[in-house]
């Protein structure tokens, strides 16, 4: 396996409204800088390009504009090029609301386009040798903010801060890794991280939400860096419903989460190394797809549009996009919005791969994709999402047998031994 990797700052000037609760939030201060990371694979008959935004979110079309533009530059297919955007409240509007449309920053999007592309016409020079390891831990970082009582009614954390101790709703606590390590040594180059939790630890009242910030990613760059003298690509897990155990709690919270995910990676690092029979992969061949699935519009949506991006309107079936890439036995499955996690735990648990990762905010921004109880129970998630109940599971149905298809198989083998 040969990787290039890069990073390039893509923070907007202070004075850039941010989209975090409003849609007006001008910034004041700047505190860390966004970042676009880029990742190339080649396992030297296919090539894929990894990007990862420090941003809240983007548009379909948009998408499919960078990965067009960045397949072009690195003469690669388009399949093979996946994104994923952090989704900080502390980046610009890179996405068209349907409320408030003029607040699309256009001028800035197009920067971004030109330098996403320039980026990556910089890695194609820049491939280097490793060895290719995967790692899975749990740590517990992160909280489910829904509560859901007896009754089977839900309570939205973020509004009721005083009862986030009883928090015990399904919590995906995976930080689940790619470590790049320069061919036959110990020395690690990138480490690709994937974790579920909204970049929300540092927009904290008053000045702290009127920050652009990378939020506890930029930190957890920085601390690996630091520590390990690794590059960092972070990629946000299923993070509809999860939040940093000390969300909107300002700089000190945001390092705080980054710490404790360093912390994992640097553990991940030491035990890949020395037990290569469990964690390298020995046949990192790339591959990947991209499938849509259709839904169908929320007839009783509370919101006055129904939908964000202008062409969402006016349909009753949807069209949204999956996309899948795979490294050896490890996968990954871009989806279409804010996934909750109950969601993107059941394609990682019917996926036929050894380890599956959910990428949030991926393939298109079409709100929240919750599972059908969340109906019943009700909360900001439910009330968000723009298609029927069923369309969590139809989008969980597509990705798994997108997952087969990648993967080449029908069903999964059981395994001749077990390990007890």
């Amino acid at each position: 396996m040969r990787i290039a990797k890069f990073e390039e700052i893509i923070t907007p000037p202070v004075g850039t409204s941010i989209a975090g609760y409003g849609p007006y939030d001008e910034t004041y201060r700047k505190v860390g800088e966004l970042m676009l990371s880029l990742l190339a694979l080649d396992d030297g008959k296919n090539k894929a390009l990894i990007l990862g935004y420090d941003l809240i979110g983007m548009d379909e079309a948009l998408i499919d504009r960078i990965r067009s533009a960045a397949a072009a530059v690195m003469g690669i297919p388009e399949d093979y090029v996946i994104l994923s955007c952090s989704h900080t409240h502390e980046g610009p509007h890179t996405r068209t609301l349907a409320e408030h449309p003029e607040v699309f920053n256009a001028p800035y999007v197009e920067e971004l386009v030109e330098k996403t592309c320039n980026a990556a016409a910089k890695l194609k020079e820049n491939f280097i040798e490793v060895d290719t390891y995967f790692y899975s831990m749990k740590i517990d970082a992160n909280v489910n903010r829904r509560f859901v009582k007896r009754d089977n009614r839900g309570l939205f954390f973020p509004h009721c801060r005083d009862m986030e101790a009883l928090a015990d709703e399904f919590c995906d606590q995976e930080l689940g890794l790619l470590l790049f390590f320069k061919k036959n040594t110990s020395i690690p180059v990138e480490v690709l991280a994937n974790y579920a939790a909204h970049p929300l630890a540092a927009h904290a009242q008053g000045l702290g939400a009127h920050t652009l910030s990378p939020d506890y990613p930029g930190y957890l760059r920085q601390y690996v860096k630091y520590e390990s003298g690794a590059d960092c690509i972070f990629l946000t897990g299923a993070a509809g419903d999860m939040f940093p155990k000390e969300s909107e709690m300002g700089q000190a919270a945001a390092e705080k989460t980054a710490r404790q995910l360093c912390s994992g990676i640097m553990l991940a690092l030491c035990d890949a190394r020395r037990q290569p029979e469990r964690f390298k992969i020995t046949d990192p061949e790339i591959k990947a797809l991209r499938t849509r699935f259709e839904v169908k519009r929320r007839m009783d949506n509370p919101r006055k549009f129904g939908g964000l991006q202008p062409y969402y309107r006016g349909k009753d079936v949807f069209s949204l996009p999956l996309q899948f890439l795979s490294v050896g036995d490890i996968a990954f499955v871009g989806v279409p919005g804010e996934v909750l996690a109950e969601l993107g735990q059941e394609i990682k648990w019917h996926s036929p791969f050894r380890k599956t990762f959910i990428l949030y905010d991926s393939t298109a921004y079409f709100d929240y994709i919750c599972h059908g109880n969340a109906f019943i129970s009700g909360g900001y998630e439910a009330w968000s999402q723009l298609c029927d109940s069923r369309g969590g599971l139809q989008m969980v149905n597509a990705a798994v047998d997108g997952l087969y298809a990648l993967k080449g198989i029908e069903t999964i083998p059981s395994l001749p031994t077990a390990d007890f």
